[in-house]
């Protein structure tokens, strides 16, 4: 049975996306006729997403003075709704947790976010336990190809690589350790480390698989209401070609990336 994790403070607005621009930006025409300039919180390609004309769902901060009062959150993916704001994640997450809602933290005294460890570490979330600490990272996933699996991430990610392998050493070291992607959207059976467009993060995930880290994935059901937890679906950390994902990527070029000050395409072809 779904769990309501999150809810909007205020109805989405709805409109059509224009255009994905400088990256972090994105002009949307409003079912009220305007067109506005919103905040693209997601710093990949994302990889398929970026379909002009299709419905897309902002959220508007209370403060009038932002730079960017509107934030891009959901768009519609062949007639299902994808979640497309990368921040909300650690939020869903930190409600799991603390709520108890899947298996494996029944034994957490305390959830606590953002916190350092090692030399220029620092993990989602350090979970204080009865026996040590369990530091906690997360990360999103949107791509989900024919073969029903998501794949993370959708482009080089020298960052997530990182956090993958210092987690391996605090497992080492004696601590326990788990990466929580989030899947904000339901019809993925699975999930993968993306070979294809992050080799190297594929291998940490492999090594540190081997080496005691816990990969996980949790579904989540985005909703113009707020966005649910699903349930959990499997982690494949086993090696393949990536050979086998390039046909499939590259049919979603075209709508991915984003376009430069400069006019040109930035974010596309990756193989």
């Amino acid at each position: 049975m779904a769990t309501v994790v999150h809810r909007w403070a205020a109805p989405l607005l709805g409109g059509r996306l224009v255009r994905r621009y400088e990256r972090f930006l994105a002009e949307v025409q409003l079912d009220d006729g305007r067109l506005v300039r919103a905040h693209c919180v997601n710093p990949g390609r994302m990889e398929g997403l970026v379909i002009a004309g299709a419905r897309v769902w902002l959220s508007e901060a209370p403060n009038a003075e932002r730079a960017l009062r509107f934030t891009w959150e959901l768009i519609e993916l062949d007639g299902r709704l994808v979640g497309a704001n990368t921040t909300l994640p650690n939020a869903l997450v930190r409600r799991v947790l603390e709520g108890r809602l899947i298996d494996g933290f029944g034994d957490v005294d305390a959830v606590v976010p953002e916190q350092r460890f090692g030399r220029g570490h620092r993990a989602d979330f350090r979970l204080d336990t009865r026996r040590g600490a369990h530091w906690v990272e997360v990360k999103n996933c949107h791509l989900v190809y024919p073969d029903g699996l998501g794949y993370f991430p959708d482009s080089a990610s020298e960052r997530a690589r990182v956090h993958v392998d210092a987690l391996a050493r605090r497992v080492e070291a004696g601590d326990r350790a788990t990466v929580l992607f989030t899947l904000q959207r339901d019809d993925a059976v699975g999930l993968r480390p993306s070979a294809l467009h992050a080799p190297d993060f594929a291998r940490s995930v492999w090594r540190a698989a081997k080496r005691g880290v816990t990969f996980r994935a949790l579904r989540f059901l985005p909703t113009l209401e707020g966005v649910s937890l699903l349930d959990e679906v499997p982690v494949d950390v086993q090696r393949y070609d990536p050979a086998t994902l390039m046909a499939w990527s590259a049919a979603l070029d075209a709508t991915s990336g984003w376009v430069r000050k400069d006019g040109k395409l930035a974010g596309r072809s990756v193989t």
